[in-house]
């Protein structure tokens, strides 16, 4: 089936918010507690995806389509760290229905969001990963983000998880 990606418009709302939802529910699985996990609602996410979709302000969301169907996103823009100057970008997200992980698509779907951020004048990229996530630091690592040294720690589930921050050059 081809794979098409897009900019997200407000109408993908829904969808967003339900890859978000299945997503955290496969990819943190043993990471974070189930009963956290069980109790993420699409509703609830929806409102932060509609309201991001219909005012993006200086970040792009872009959907990844499969026969009509969104299976994947991402979200870039400018870094909100600290120590960031204006030439640093950000990918903010970027998951997949779970039903679509180990097809290719996040690669692509990465690969589109760098070429964004690249075409926007970023010439460094910064994501944040829980440092648990294994799966996800080896994705990433793979495509050639390198952990560059800084953590913090992120409230998710009621407590405080430490992440770590990867970077690659444009």
């Amino acid at each position: 089936m081809a794979l098409r990606i897009r900019e997200a418009e407000p109408r993908d709302a829904e969808a967003v918010a339900r890859i978000h939802v299945r997503s955290w529910q496969a990819a943190y699985r043993g990471q974070l507690s189930d009963a956290y996990l069980d109790g993420l609602s699409v509703e609830e996410r929806l409102g932060q995806h509609r309201a991001a979709l219909e005012s993006p302000g200086p970040h792009r969301t872009w959907v990844a389509e499969e026969g009509g169907r969104v299976v994947g996103f991402a979200v870039t823009g400018p870094s909100q760290d600290a120590d960031a100057d204006e030439r640093t970008g950000e990918l903010y997200a970027i998951y997949l229905d779970p039903d679509r992980f180990g097809a290719g698509i996040g690669k692509r779907l990465l690969d589109h969001a760098l070429a964004d951020l690249r075409e926007r004048g970023f010439r460094t990229a910064t994501l944040w990963v829980l440092e648990t996530n294994e799966r996800a630091r080896r994705f990433y690592e793979r495509e050639g983000w390198r952990a560059d040294g800084l953590s913090t720690r992120e409230r998710v589930d009621g407590e405080m998880r430490p992440t770590v921050r990867y970077r690659i050059l444009l």
